[in-house]
């Protein structure tokens, strides 16, 4: 699922800069791309530079989230117009992959965190919102020098190895938001449908979120390791690059 991590860090068919180069759009979509990149790199810096000033202020971590509550969903939001780049072309990668990385992390800002208030407090918030922060601020930054041609070593490496620590860092995160969400659910019946009803239909989020959480079983495993394959490729052939040269 959406881990910071999942989905920031597994991203890599449009993340990787052969592909890039191979399928690179032209210059307009190209420009319009730089500028989107760098707008979502400034606005997860400021939801960086919002929860230290806010740590500084208050001098605990609790509590947190609300330093930083409207960026977050604005920028996290904002990350679905990665989807309609892989729907027009001018980003090489699965509008499949794309869509559910993006949406498991919207669903998780807006149907969990947002509508189940009493969660906000959790200590598990900041574990991922501290992880998809640092994830984000590489993974643009990692786009923006990427189309650039001009991408630094040190954050390629970054981003291909940083992720071996945030990415479960935010899964877990992820995962007890939505255990700890599980209580008030059931006890307000939010976003549920009950029958009877002229629709004829019925649904039960609380046992939708724990069909989500279960989803995270097979797809972390699946994720996190393809995510390693690729920092070997990756990684290896950037130091033959450099010895090379």
């Amino acid at each position: 699922m959406a881990a910071p991590a999942a989905k920031g860090t597994s991203r890599t068919a449009q993340n990787d800069v052969a592909s890039i180069k191979k399928k690179g759009p032209g210059a307009l979509a190209t420009a319009y791309l730089v500028i989107y990149n760098v707008v979502m790199t400034a606005g997860w810096l400021v939801i960086a530079i919002g929860l230290v000033r806010a740590y500084l202020s208050k001098g605990s971590y609790h509590g947190l989230y609300y330093s930083i509550e409207r960026p977050l969903k604005f920028f996290q939001t904002g990350a679905l117009l990665e989807i309609l780049h892989c729907a027009v072309g001018i980003v090489p990668s699965s509008v499949v992959l794309t869509g559910f990385q993006v949406m498991s992390r919207v669903f998780l800002t807006w149907a969990v965190t947002h509508s189940v208030r009493e969660v906000q407090n959790e200590d598990s918030v900041l574990l991922f919102v501290v992880a998809w922060t640092v994830t984000e601020i590489i993974r643009y930054s990692f786009y923006t020098f990427s189309l650039l041609n001009h991408l630094p070593y040190l954050i390629k490496w970054a981003r291909y190895t940083l992720f071996i620590v945030l990415y479960p860092m935010g899964v877990t995160g992820e995962l007890l938001t939505i255990y700890a969400a599980l209580p008030y659910v059931q006890k307000t019946g939010l976003y549920s449908v009950t029958l009877p009803n002229k629709y004829n239909f019925s649904f039960d989020y609380y046992t939708f979120l724990i069909l989500v959480m279960v989803s995270y079983i097979p797809l972390f495993p699946q994720l996190y390791f393809h995510m390693m394959r690729q920092r070997k490729k990756v990684l290896a052939s950037g130091e033959e690059h450099q010895k090379s040269n």
